[in-house]
């Protein structure tokens, strides 16, 4: 379960930039909302990020990306003419000369610990890394390792097995890569990178993925079919059935509608329209997310979703049997509403005259006990909306 993300002079966040899942304990309503594990604090399952466009709301996806790339690809930072993952995945703030180190944090509950994983790095080496895990029932703290440029430094519960290997490690490689691959006693390498990669990241496009649907699409049919149908009649699109043909060349999928005939149609699954496709798609995802206790990142999760349609989705991630948690970046402010949302829930990213990206979440305003958020975000209260000067457009121009 995500609890934090930090980026630090990534993309447009120049400054160190917080995304904070904990749900604030003085805020009573909509309890549902949140995840309760028993600890002292409780996290929201869902959080909605609006922005103006070209504010870098899209580069906290972008950012998650970078991140787990990085951690994927830095053990294989080979030279082979081509640029190592931390060349391609350095991308700090552009409108300056100095070119300063950037920095990822994740803070993620897994079982009974909890995680603080980082590192600051360049496009050369890694600079600082560090793993903690503190325990939930004792609140006790214990250091995993802590990386520097010149040493890497291991707690008490590994140090036997990793002190052997510390001078193998490269210094464009992540300390958690290289143990990741390694087959030791201690599970905590395993646990916190498998919990990183938890996290799925979606771009705004995701839906133009065919890729997907033909990898994903036919076991979801043999399976679960009934439930992609039940899915598909609540949101109604109309499709009576669906499935695929596979031959050795390409797969092929169809829908199945009535006609006013009461007689069946097939239809090709790419004629639906792009809602409808999205919307299996986000099926697919979500199903998969909910049932295994996973994060999901969604740019523009409203593109091509009327808004009840978007509600309907949000709501699947509102299941007290399961911990999965809804990151997802929007224009559409239907929803933006104190009968839905939480003020720690909704989030703004508003970009000043340099270029710098700022966060900030609701609850960090005064909010009025009658508010409406979406007139107060309209109307500039929030920021993250974009400031439109005075244009005409004249023949001639």
């Amino acid at each position: 379960m995500l609890v934090q993300f930090m980026v630090k002079n990534v993309l447009s966040f120049r400054d160190e930039t917080i995304l904070d899942m904990t749900a604030i304990n003085a805020y009573k309503e909509h309890e549902c909302n949140l995840i309760d594990i028993g600890a002292k604090d409780k996290f929201v399952r869902v959080a909605a990020i609006y922005g103006a466009n070209a504010s870098g709301k899209s580069n906290l996806n972008i950012a998650m990306r970078y991140f787990q790339k990085i951690v994927i690809e830095s053990l294989n930072n080979v030279d082979n003419g081509e640029d190592t993952v931390l060349k391609r995945y350095y991308v700090p703030f552009s409108f300056e000369s100095n070119n300063e180190n950037s920095e990822f944090q994740i803070i993620e509950i897994v079982g009974e610990d909890e995680y603080k994983y980082g590192f600051e790095y360049n496009s050369e080496y890694i600079v600082t890394e560090w793993l903690y895990r503190k325990n939930l029932n004792t609140n006790r703290t214990s250091i995993i390792f802590e990386r520097t440029t010149e040493n890497v430094e291991f707690g008490a519960s590994v140090r036997k097995e990793c002190e052997l290997y510390k001078d193998q490690i490269p210094t464009e490689t992540l300390v958690l890569s290289f143990f990741n691959k390694l087959k030791l006693k201690t599970e905590v390498f395993k646990t916190v990178y498998t919990s990183i990669m938890d996290t799925l990241v979606v771009s705004t496009d995701f839906c133009e993925d065919q890729g997907l649907l033909e990898t994903m699409l036919p076991r979801i049919i043999d399976e679960e079919k009934e439930d992609l149908l039940r899915f598909l009649n609540a949101i109604d699109t109309g499709i009576k059935d669906i499935g695929y043909d596979d031959n050795e060349k390409e797969i092929s999928f169809f829908t199945v509608h009535k006609g006013r005939d009461d007689k069946y149609y097939p239809l090709g699954l790419y004629c639906e329209s792009e809602g409808t496709i999205k919307s299996i798609m986000l099926f697919i995802y979500a199903r998969m997310v909910i049932l295994h206790d996973k994060s999901i990142f969604v740019d523009e999760l409203n593109v091509k979703l009327h808004p009840l349609l978007l509600k309907f989705i949000i709501d699947l991630f509102y299941n007290n049997n399961s911990e999965a948690q809804l990151i997802y970046t929007t224009h559409d402010t239907t929803l933006m509403d104190k009968k839905f949302f939480r003020r720690d829930q909704i989030w703004f990213v508003q970009k000043d005259q340099f270029g710098y990206s700022e966060l900030s979440a609701l609850s960090d305003f005064k909010v009025r006990s009658d508010a409406s958020f979406e007139k107060d975000y309209l109307a500039g209260v929030y920021g993250g909306i974009p400031f439109l000067k005075e244009y005409a457009m004249k023949e001639g121009e």
